[in-house]
């Protein structure tokens, strides 16, 4: 894991504990590097020992590499070409700082799928094969069928012979009977409960931009997401505790803030 890679975690676990709309939401650049991931009070979680490392991790950053943020195009070239030189220059980014970014919705969902913890599996794993060698000799009892309790209760009825002497002998008990109309297991776990699906805004016919990007809607379509961007278009967050909110809603349901002009 790379200076950038170390940011850009950092700038995603900032961001859900501070300010969550923001993972949906562009912010300005200035913001950024002065209030929300500036160098003074983060010096040691990002694992940068100086400045100028803070400073070409974050020209990295802003230019857009390997998708992490959405960012201007215009940003991105200036920036990249800047990358691209034997002595980059991290002052460029203060010429950008009031042009807006945002999280890409693809890396973000990647970063929360490599943090999903991996499943276990039940299997036991096999001995080593040196310790079977020195360890005593022991007969394990063998894993009897399904059936297994029919046959000892029939042996037992039959007069059936003891095992000889010696001879490891597994016993089984006899299954107890199942009572009629028995429910399913109480463990059962109830059915995900399904996200509403969203509901389309329509665009109107003298054209729209994107809250998030500025890019220009299709006029008079019925749509979800920004067609520049990819952010949802769907979803309103309030501005104070960052819930989420219908578009024709004027106070947030959880604080009681106005969502007017969100």
């Amino acid at each position: 894991m790379d200076d950038l890679d170390r940011m850009y975690r950092h700038l995603v676990r900032t961001l859900r504990a501070t300010a969550p709309q923001l993972l949906t939401q562009p912010f300005q650049v200035g913001d950024l590097y002065t209030t929300i991931l500036p160098y003074r009070l983060h010096r040691r979680e990002l694992g940068l020992e100086t400045n100028q490392d803070y400073e070409m991790a974050m020209l990295e950053l802003l230019s857009g590499a390997r998708g992490l943020l959405v960012v201007e195009d215009r940003m991105r070239n200036e920036l990249g070409a800047s990358l691209r030189t034997p002595n980059p220059d991290p002052a460029l980014v203060r010429d950008f700082a009031q042009s807006r970014v945002a999280l890409s919705p693809e890396a973000l969902h990647a970063l929360e799928i490599e943090g999903r913890p991996a499943a276990r599996t039940s299997e036991p794993a096999a001995p080593p094969a040196a310790a079977s060698a020195t360890a005593p000799s022991v007969t394990a009892p063998t894993k009897e069928p399904d059936t297994a309790p029919f046959r000892a209760a029939s042996a037992a009825t039959t007069g059936a012979p003891n095992p000889a002497p010696g001879t490891a002998q597994t016993t089984t008990a006899p299954m107890p009977p199942r009572a009629s109309g028995a429910s399913a297991p109480a463990s059962a776990a109830p059915a995900p409960t399904a996200r509403r699906a969203p509901r389309p805004i329509t665009v109107l016919p003298t054209g729209e931009q994107c809250r998030h990007c500025k890019g220009e809607l299709p006029a008079g379509r019925q749509i979800n997401f920004c067609p520049h961007c990819g952010q949802d278009l769907t979803v309103l967050h309030c501005p104070a505790c960052g819930s989420e909110l219908e578009h024709d809603w004027k106070f947030c349901v959880t604080c009681g803030r106005s969502a007017v002009g969100v």
